[in-house]
Parts: C-alpha cells; sequence; structure tokens
C-alpha cells in the first residue's frame, strides 16, 4: 500500500489498484489501517504479478505498521499523560480540600474564643451594672441624709461645722 495525504485524506491504493480516501483522524485512520492488514493477511494470491505486487508493497505495510505502531505509543502516551494529569489534579482537589478543613478548624477555635470573650465582657458589665446601681443607691441614700441633717441643723443650731455645705 501507498500512502499518500491529499487535503486532510490520506489516499491508499489497495492490492487491486483501487483507490480508497479516508479521513485521516488519528482513530478512524487506526481502525482503518488495522483492517487493511487484517485484510492483506487473509488475502491470498495466486498469480505471480500479484505475489510481486504484494512483495513491493512489503515495504509499504511495514510502513504502515510502524505508522500503526506510532500511533499506537501517542495513543498510549496521551493515555499516560491524561492519566498523571487527572492525579495531579485529584492532588490538588485534595490538597485544596485539607486546607478548606484546616480552614474550619482554625474558623471554629478563633469563634470559641471570641464566645469566651464575650461571655466574660458580658458579666463583668452585669457585675459594673450591679455596683453601678448600688453605688446609686448608696448616693441618694447619702443625699437624702445631708438633706435631714441640714433641716435639723437648720432646727437645731447646735449641729457641727464639719457637715455644712460650703
Amino acid at each position: 500500500m501507498i500512502p499518500a495525504e491529499i487535503n486532510g485524506y490520506f489516499q491508499y491504493l489497495s492490492p487491486e489498484y483501487n483507490v480508497i480516501n479516508m479521513p485521516s483522524s488519528p482513530t478512524s485512520s487506526l481502525n482503518y489501517l488495522n483492517d487493511l492488514i487484517i485484510n492483506n493477511n487473509n488475502y491470498s494470491s495466486s498469480s505471480n504479478s500479484q505475489d510481486l505486487m504484494i512483495s513491493n508493497n512489503s515495504t509499504s505495510d511495514e510502513d504502515h505498521h510502524q505508522s500503526i505502531m506510532v500511533l499506537d505509543e501517542r495513543k498510549q502516551r496521551r493515555m499516560l499523560s491524561n492519566r498523571e494529569s487527572a492525579r495531579r489534579s485529584r492532588m490538588r482537589k485534595q490538597r485544596h480540600l485539607d486546607e478548606l478543613w484546616s480552614q474550619v478548624i482554625r474558623l471554629r477555635n478563633e469563634n470559641n474564643c471570641l464566645i469566651d470573650k464575650l461571655n466574660r465582657v458580658s458579666e463583668t458589665q452585669n457585675c459594673v451594672l450591679k455596683e453601678n446601681s448600688k453605688l446609686k443607691e448608696e448616693a441618694s441614700d447619702l443625699r437624702q441624709l445631708v438633706c435631714e441633717l441640714k433641716s435639723n441643723k437648720n432646727n437645731n443650731n447646735s449641729f457641727p461645722r464639719e457637715f455644712e455645705d460650703n
């Protein structure tokens, strides 16, 4: 068989010299070439001219077999490359997932710390509010006491000068 590339098509001459056009896509070409080789191997020639033609084409058959092997090798390399790429993608995805989980743990810890701090501040605020209320009561009681003392002073001029207002 003699290959020739013509406008995206491969042209082959079969043992009977029939011209066969086929698309140049690697997959369909590979399948087609395999079928041709199998048919050529099953082809039995009875005449000397066909034997001569097959021997002339044996180099071409070897070339086709070699090109099929190259296509198979490329396919194998592509498959290995795809597997490796998928493995790297899975590893990246796992790394990202691990980072997200560590971020979740860190944020939960930070959240717990903030909740504890909020509770402490809230308790402190309650204590301060109670103390403030207590001090207001004391201030009110002391004002009332001062008022009572002043009224007693007005009624009684014998009150000591220490408690008088200036």
